[in-house]
């Protein structure tokens, strides 16, 4: 190890002999050597006063951890065979402890019955030096002095003796403190950490490795990676660690650093907040820069996977810290500029930030919209710097503001003179007034410049928000060891002021509940953290004085994730090269009605915008997915809302419909108007010709034929449904066994002019009704059959169509709807083929012709149907069968009653008997 760690080493010197029920004896060659003193300092164990030559000496120099009691029987072993080896040889009269190198001092301490210890950075850098390695180097110089670290040091002296002043907190313990200056550096908050658990006495008794750490707790530090040093060489040692501004969400490990607390929030909400914040303002492509370290790193990779979560898209992720070169805040600067992104996360570290700001200013960055992290979003300094206006319209999360009363008045009585010794006050009076106690000429300081008088960071206290948390840390540790006092008070009975062991701390630190004097209740969960709380904060234009500060909503943890943010939106007001919400999106948003469609390569933030598919819908902005409507309901034109579906069937309201009605109204009338006038005529030869009685029965089932088609139009309903096929098929029966029948009769007449011929006999009107009844009683046993078994009912037919219902008839039965059209096809070929027969008989039996030709259209038509009815989409399936129903039964009509009408209405001369015999013969 090298000289420079000088300050960070101890050299134990071998001491008195130590009782025997501590250690064994080391013996050696020459002498029995003595035993090793237990301490927590680490140590050199060394006799070089009783080393023969230099080069023995420079060997047995050696840095050995100290030893403790549990760990004493286990080293003992190698400490002897390093004796030995060494040929060390220590008299008891030599053996003393004492401290190699400089010790590191506190810069402002009170001893008190109890003490609490402290690490903050009194300068933002510790001034690096070359060191040579051939003298022991000088103590490490701090540069720059910070301010804000300074009052918090105060304001932790101004709750101490606050405390002390109190008659019902530590009630007869008085609280001291030991406040060592980290200079913002890991290395220098290690020493501190070290010398706040072992003291910094130049020599150590036999007492100093059993007494109990030198403070209680230790307070800082204020930056999390000097933090997580200081957590992480305390924390074996179980002294509660307790941090003012320590925000970094890996601090909360507990098998790391299983002693730290910490009276400030945790990244791991911030970083969801600010997410959640972005996602609130419709923010979907940010840019982010990051300190590069733990705070930085840390905070925005919890940032980028919350954000993820929220659909929120980084652009670019930039790391800069304030040591970076010039040339590297450029690159970052430029990377900015190219960007597309209008907001920009920063979640930087105060000092890393203020490098870059610098930069900005002096390229004219303007016209974005910064959000940014507690660290810098309550700065005073840059706010009220006016080459920073750019920051107008910021936002982001801060601690909870706090108001502590008596606080300025015990800041501005800070005064040189109450410790004349004290350097740390005096480089303060330097800093704050711009003068110096080293000279005489104008710029000397004199010692009656006032504070009061000074409006900066130190004695502003309108913005109390992490002070406040160094307030409420040492309230903490109070109230913890009034607890752990009042306790072992009880459990001895007797009033003692001695130290709880660090144990005891740590565990009544984790169950300590308490409300501080600004109404806030303190308690830390498993990990050590307080519940989060934020401000949102808006930097808004102030005058002449630059920026300030505008609360304009909340954050808290406890609450549900619907409520935790909660944005007075009227009160931000943003950038003024931008007027009105910025808008920060990678692609435009998608209106209702369209999805996203993420384009390949890009972000999911980068889309496209799709029309939802014919029958899907989006009611919102920004759909990833289009939802298909239910199935009675289908997508309106601009595919955000499902209306019903289109209900379709044949309507009589429709032209078609009407059509069809007119027409099956016209052949009622007009098969009336022919009954009519055959009912005038019924004693005419040509209609007592061919059984006058088949033919008032056929006009009246041609009737029945017209009148059925009107049950297939309209809505469907149940009725209609079995009445429409039934009476279809049972009065075309009845049509056509009457047909039938005139057939037959026509062959039996002309069989019975034969000599000798009794045909008729046996096919007389009796005959000719019953079968009537008989071919029409076998369909409707067929239809009873039917309905019975599987009627048909009303449907809604969804597949079709996919933009509308088709309410229509299902079958129910299939074979029972074929079986009476089959039947009736079969009666009509049946009759056609009779009827063709008798084509050629003699004129006077000439109606066989014309029920040739209307049986040949009667089959043509429903042989056409079939392939019409089963292709024809909707209503005009229904169409289809009621033109086919209206198609033959005028078929019929006219073929077979038109030439008799026109015989008895225009040749009357040949409607006689004389002229049917006539032609006979």
């Amino acid at each position: 190890m090298t000289s420079a760690q000088s300050q960070e080493r101890v050299t134990l010197a071998a001491s008195q002999a130590v009782s025997n029920k501590q250690t064994k004896p080391l013996q050696s060659s020459r002498s029995p050597a003595k035993t090793l003193t237990e301490s927590p300092e680490m140590y050199t164990l060394a006799a070089p006063q009783l080393v023969s030559n230099q080069q023995t000496k420079r060997r047995v120099t050696r840095f050995l951890p100290c030893i403790h009691v549990g760990m004493a029987k286990r080293t003992v072993s190698l400490l002897q065979l390093l004796l030995l080896v060494y040929g060390v040889y220590v008299p008891a009269s030599a053996q003393v402890c004492r401290l190699l190198g400089q010790p590191v001092l506190p810069l402002l301490s009170a001893q008190k019955d109890i003490n609490i210890g402290a690490v903050l950075s009194f300068h933002r850098s510790a001034l690096l030096k070359m060191l040579n390695f051939t003298s022991k180097p000088e103590p490490t110089t701090c540069g720059s002095f910070n301010l804000r670290g300074f009052k918090f040091a105060q304001t932790l002296i101004f709750a101490v003796e606050e405390i002390n002043n109190s008659t019902h907190l530590l009630p007869g313990v008085s609280l001291g403190y030991k406040i060592y200056d980290s200079c913002s550096s890991i290395a220098q908050t290690i020493l501190s950490s070290m010398s706040l658990m072992n003291g910094y006495k130049q020599t150590l008794s036999d007492t100093s490795c059993s007494r109990p750490p030198a403070v209680s707790a230790i307070v800082g530090e204020s930056n999390s990676s000097p933090t997580i040093a200081l957590a992480s060489v305390v924390g074996p040692f179980s002294i509660p660690v307790i941090s003012h501004f320590a925000t970094c969400a890996c601090l909360s490990d507990r098998k790391r650093y299983p002693s730290f607390f910490r009276t400030i929030s945790s990244d791991y909400y911030q970083s969801r907040a600010l997410a959640q914040l972005v996602k609130h303002f419709g923010w979907t492509w940010v840019g982010t820069v990051r300190s590069r370290g733990d705070y930085g790193n840390n905070g925005i990779a919890a940032f980028e996977e919350a954000a993820k979560q929220e659909g929120v898209c980084i652009e670019y992720a930039e790391a800069i810290l304030s040591t970076d070169p010039k040339e590297q805040f450029l690159k970052t600067l430029e990377v900015i500029k190219k960007g597309t992104a209008k907001v920009v996360v920063a979640f930087v570290a105060l000092g890393d930030f203020i490098p870059l700001l610098k930069v900005m200013v002096q390229h004219n960055i303007t016209g974005l919209q910064w959000v940014g992290s507690e660290s810098w979003i309550t700065s005073r300094t840059l706010a009220e710097t006016k080459e920073y206006r750019f920051l107008s319209g910021a936002v982001g999360f801060a601690i909870a503001n706090a108001k502590l009363m008596g606080l300025r008045e015990f800041l501005v009585n800070v005064h040189p003179d109450q410790e004349p010794n004290n350097e740390i006050l005096k480089e303060f009076w330097e800093t704050t007034f711009q003068c110096s106690f080293r000279t005489t000429d104008s710029g000397a300081c004199t010692g009656s410049e006032k504070l009061a008088e000074l409006q900066n960071e130190y004695t502003d206290v309108s913005e109390l928000r992490i002070a406040n948390k160094v307030y409420t840390a040492v309230y903490a540790v109070a109230h913890t060891l009034h607890n752990a006092l009042k306790d072992l008070k009880s459990s001895t009975n007797s009033s003692t002021k001695e130290q709880p062991t660090p144990q005891k701390m740590l565990a009544y630190m984790r169950d300590v509940r308490f409300t501080v004097k600004t109404g806030e209740e303190i308690f830390f969960d498993a990990s050590g953290d307080p519940v989060a709380r934020y401000d949102l904060v808006n930097w808004q234009p102030a005058g002449n004085v630059g920026l300030q500060f505008e609360h304009v909503g909340v954050y808290d943890s406890s609450l549900s994730s619907e409520q935790r943010l909660r944005v007075n939106q009227e009160r931000v007001l943003w950038t003024r090269n931008i007027g009105q919400l910025p808008v920060s999106v990678c692609s435009e948003s998608c209106p209702p009605g369209t999805r996203k469609a993420v384009l390949k390569g890009r972000p999911i933030c980068c889309y496209d915008c799709i029309p939802c598919s014919e029958g899907e819908i989006t009611n919102a902005t920004d759909s990833n997915d289009c939802f298909p409507c239910d199935l009675e309901y289908w997508s309106n034109a601009s595919k955000d809302k499902c209306v019903l579906k289109v209900v379709e069937f044949l309507s009589y309201t429709e032209i078609m419909g009407m059509v069809l009605c007119i027409l099956s109204f016209f052949g009622v009338l007009l098969t009336a108007i022919i009954s009519f006038l055959f009912y005038l005529h019924k004693e005419t030869p040509i209609v007592r010709a061919n059984n006058s009685e088949l033919s008032f029965l056929l006009l009246f089932s041609l009737s029945l034929c017209f009148l059925c088609s009107l049950t297939f139009i309209g809505r469907p309903t149940e009725w209609s449904c079995m009445l429409r096929h039934t009476a279809f098929g049972i009065t075309f029966v009845l049509c056509i066994s009457c047909v039938l029948g005139k057939t037959i009769v026509v062959l039996m007449a002309f069989r019975a002019t034969l000599p000798g011929s009794n045909v008729m006999r046996w096919f007389g009107p009796l005959q000719q009704r019953l079968s009537v009844v008989s071919l029409t009683l076998i369909q409707l046993i067929i239809c009873v059959l039917w309905l019975t078994i599987s009627p048909p009912f009303p449907y809604m037919n969804l597949s079709y169509y996919r933009e509308k219902i088709i309410l229509e008839c299902n079958l129910g039965s299939p074979v029972g709807f074929w079986a009476v059209l089959g039947y009736t096809g079969l009666l009509s070929i049946l009759c056609f083929v009779l009827a063709f027969f008798a084509r050629k008989l003699p004129d006077n039996f000439n109606e066989a012709k014309f029920i040739t030709f209307s049986m040949l259209i009667f089959c043509a038509v429903w042989l056409t149907f079939i392939p019409a009815y089963v292709s024809s989409p909707g209503k005009f399936t229904v169409a289809v069968q009621i033109f086919a129903i209206l198609a033959s039964s005028f078929g019929l009509l006219f073929c077979i009653f038109t030439p008799k009408c026109y015989i008895i209405l225009l040749k009357p001369d040949k409607n006689t008997k004389k002229q049917m015999i006539g032609k006979s013969s």
